[in-house]
């Protein structure tokens, strides 16, 4: 290898042991050309130590229903801690904390909902997400032996029906309530990015009580529609499209796809976060299928949280990436790895839109070739 190819690596090697010297750090907080970056980068790494306090201070936010006790004006400490049994001292910490996130603000009457507590109240299901993330809380307490495995983990028991299990219609009910708030954004989002136009039927797999089957009939009023999803999940979606008057145009198909044939005669099929939370092998079978159930040209949409590839994203490579291991089924995947396991079930014309919002949702389109 050349003297050349070997430089980047030999001066980033060298330079990144010069940082990491208490005494350069020491010298680099005060030098005038280096203080600035210096203390950016402390700031930057103590946010990413402290964490873990932070998402705890907006669990117990979120669990004493404090942003609706605030949206209508300010209150004190001591008129909220009455409210929810805690001291007045420990409520002003919370308080505080909460302020100090930008989620709420101090008022002469003592605490006030800021911009980013009321935009939280305003995003469909992010409450519901962060009360269940004790589970995933619990399964990262040893973040080590998370990586090790394969022991039983709390999000494993939260979504087994990632496992192929049989599911209680009170257990389906939970998650399928959860899934279908939060995908009134995964939709939006997903129907900015891709266009309907041309669609005769839309087949969505893994639709739960059909949240983006509606907003994608909202979008294409002309559309025919099949839903298809395990029996005990989908029972809430026949009240849903009554309610949108859409009944008329959705077909209702109980079944899996791990050993049910899909649903013939669309022309489209909508995978929305489904490959995500299945193995690569299940994947394989799934993609097969749905190559299989498409006539000649006919399209796929595929969206959900993406892994960022060669350029690591901290939604997808952070989150969802240990979300996925501790549900013990599936991962979260790059658009890059995404295409290849397309290209490999045969599709073509495959693209990736720029996200809007990629710690939402990522989407690519394939067709079956003519």
């Amino acid at each position: 290898m050349s003297e050349a190819a070997d430089l980047p690596t030999w001066r980033g090697g060298w330079l990144n042991r010069l940082i990491a010297r208490p005494g350069f750090q020491s010298w680099a907080s005060k030098f005038p050309l280096t203080r600035g970056r210096a203390r950016s980068d402390g700031a930057a790494l103590f946010d990413v130590v402290q964490g873990f306090v932070q998402s705890q201070v907006l669990m117990a936010l979120v669990e004493l229903d404090l942003f609706r006790r605030l949206r209508a004006g300010p209150q004190s400490a001591e008129t909220l801690g009455r409210a929810c049994g805690l001291p007045a001292d420990r409520m002003q910490i919370l308080l505080q904390a909460g302020a100090a996130l930008g989620l709420l603000k101090r008022k002469r009457g003592g605490f006030a909902l800021a911009r980013k507590g009321a935009a939280l109240m305003g995003v469909p299901g992010l409450e519901a997400m962060i009360r269940h993330h004790k589970a995933f809380y619990d399964d990262l307490r040893d973040p080590v032996a998370l990586l090790r495995g394969p022991e039983e983990t709390q999000l494993s028991q939260f979504w087994p029906y990632v496992f192929g299990r049989d599911v209680p219609a009170h257990e389906a009910g939970i998650y399928s309530d959860l899934m279908a708030q939060s995908q009134r954004l995964v939709a939006e989002d997903t129907l900015r990015a891709v266009s309907l136009k041309g669609v005769r039927h839309l087949l969505d797999v893994g639709g739960g009580t059909g949240a983006f089957l509606e907003a994608a009939g909202q979008v294409a009023p002309q559309m025919q529609m099949t839903l298809f999803d395990l029996p005990p999940v989908v029972p809430d979606a026949q009240v849903r499209f009554d309610g949108a008057g859409m009944t008329d145009r959705v077909r209702i198909v109980p079944g899996s796809f791990r050993t049910d044939s899909l649903p013939s005669g669309a022309d489209a099929v909508s995978l929305i976060r489904v490959l995500y939370d299945h193995s690569d092998d299940t994947v394989r079978a799934l993609l097969a299928a749905v190559f299989q159930a498409l006539p000649a040209g006919g399209r796929l949409i595929v969206s959900e949280p993406m892994g960022g590839g060669a350029r690591p994203d901290r939604a997808g490579d952070v989150y969802f990436a240990f979300y996925t291991m501790a549900m013990q089924t599936g991962r979260a995947r790059s658009a890059a790895d995404i295409q290849a396991l397309l290209e490999e079930a045969g599709f073509i014309g495959i693209h990736s839109p720029s996200p809007a919002r990629a710690y939402v949702t990522r989407t690519l389109t394939a067709r079956r070739p003519d």
